[in-house]
């Protein structure tokens, strides 16, 4: 199976590049900066140096023909402000999903936030952020040429990850490690039966496989 994630780079994309390409899977990873590649190379990922805040639409389906999945993992970061929150976390999720449409990639997976609400309020720039999500899963949720599935994780955390979780449409807040991010998405890109679904995800007591089997109706 070959997996293109965006956001390559990421904490939570590093993860789950190890994680595909040590059970074989054909990983690759689009990064903004070349001096990432390295990295991605390390976890077992194809480096892809694209930017998704200038990209088209077409330069981005070209990375994506020939996947079996896509994975939306990119984010502006932190210590980003408001604008990026639009760029990236809105707008590169909505070309990203865009371009599979347009590369015939029907597969299609979404790191979202727990909270994540076109319609949240307030000022700050995470309350932006939340809108911004907020839209950019509305959107997904609309192309039904995708097979989606949107994850919320709660607060994430490095600790190593436990492989025992919490997974269903609503959860309540509860924090989850970035190893247990990973672990869930790569079962989810396996389980086509989630496609439709919007999951929020924390640490619980169930192993991820049986977790994501439960969701899926199996």
């Amino acid at each position: 199976m070959r997996i293109v994630i965006a956001g390559g780079h990421g904490q939570i994309a590093l993860r789950l590049e190890r994680l595909l390409a040590a059970r074989g899977d054909e990983v690759a990873g689009i990064i903004r900066r070349a001096e990432q590649s390295e990295d991605l190379r390390a976890a077992g990922a194809e480096p892809i140096v694209l930017d998704l805040e200038s990209a088209s639409v077409e330069e981005v389906a070209e990375r994506l023909r020939g996947a079996d999945a896509a994975v939306f993992a990119a984010g502006a970061g932190p210590g980003s402000g408001a604008a990026r929150k639009e760029t990236v976390d809105k707008g590169a999720a909505i070309l990203f999903a865009d371009a599979a449409v347009r590369a015939g990639v029907r597969r299609h997976l979404v790191v979202s936030s727990m909270g994540a609400d076109v319609n949240h309020q307030g000022d700050e720039v995470f309350d932006v952020y939340l809108r911004a999500k907020g839209a950019a899963d509305d959107y997904v949720r609309s192309r039904k040429e995708l097979d989606w599935t949107i994850l919320r994780p709660g607060a994430l955390t490095n600790d190593a990850g436990t492989g025992l979780v919490r997974l269903e449409a609503h959860t309540g807040r509860g924090t989850i490690p970035r190893d247990d991010v990973a672990a869930v998405l790569a079962e989810l890109i396996d389980t086509p039966a989630t496609a439709g679904l919007t999951l929020e995800l924390i640490s619980g007591s169930a192993p991820v496989s049986v977790a994501v089997k439960a969701v899926a109706g199996n």
